[in-house]
């Protein structure tokens, strides 16, 4: 039977408190979400939740579980380097600082509880890089003085309801980049059984397509 745009909402749904439970990484979440805008029936939005709890279509929409106030987690490199990489979790706001060093937060794994990723970047003579699956939503504000800070990442199309990444970043003579799989060394997936189908419909021309924004490239005094 054909899907609903109900239905494929509420399995959107389910699929983020899916992640605020720890079941899905951040890369999962995004990936998942395409499908399910992408699925044409019943039983391709079965697949996309088929090893989560609840997973039949409902078009009743869950509530996620509440979000206690938490502290930021600090990533810091002062003359140096400081990565983030693999498995973590993603509780709360993150803040990340380079004074004349290089900061890494590679958020592909990162099992993230909450409905979005808030990271303040603060970077003086330095580079801070955030790597995020591609079809996340990264709204990218702040201050740059003499130094840039910009989005390379492949969004979903508009009207989804994407995962978003929200990212301050204050720069001073130094580089703040949110890049997405297509510019990052690739990460190890595992494929499910809807895999297939989906890989095959992204590609049909009347998909949409994704394309590279280039609206938020923003450098210079802001």
């Amino acid at each position: 039977m054909r899907a609903s745009d109900a239905e494929r909402e509420a399995v959107v749904e389910r699929l983020r408190v899916a992640s605020t439970e720890g079941r899905l990484t951040l890369a999962e979440l995004s990936e998942r979400t395409e499908a399910a805008y992408l699925a044409q029936t019943q039983g391709e939005l079965a697949q996309v939740t088929a090893d989560l709890p609840g997973a039949a279509p409902t078009s009743v929409p869950f509530a996620p579980p509440a979000q206690g106030g938490r502290a930021r987690k600090w990533v810091v490199a002062l003359l140096g380097d400081a990565k983030r990489t693999g498995t973590w979790r993603i509780d709360g706001g993150i803040g990340a600082v380079s004074v004349m060093g290089d900061v890494v937060l590679d958020l592909r794994e990162a099992e993230v509880r909450g409905r979005e990723v808030d990271i303040v970047a603060t970077c003086v003579m330095g580079d801070i890089k955030i790597i995020v699956p591609d079809g996340v939503d990264v709204e990218l504000s702040g201050v740059t003085i003499l130094g840039d800070k910009k989005v390379q990442v492949v969004e979903a199309p508009r009207g989804q309801s994407a995962p978003v990444v929200r990212v301050t970043a204050y720069v001073l003579m130094g580089d703040v980049k949110v890049i997405g799989d297509s510019r990052a060394k690739p990460i190890r997936r595992g494929w499910h059984a809807w895999s297939g189908w989906w890989q095959e419909r992204r590609r049909q021309p009347g998909h949409g397509g994704y394309e590279i924004p280039d609206h938020r490239g923003n450098h210079g005094l802001h």
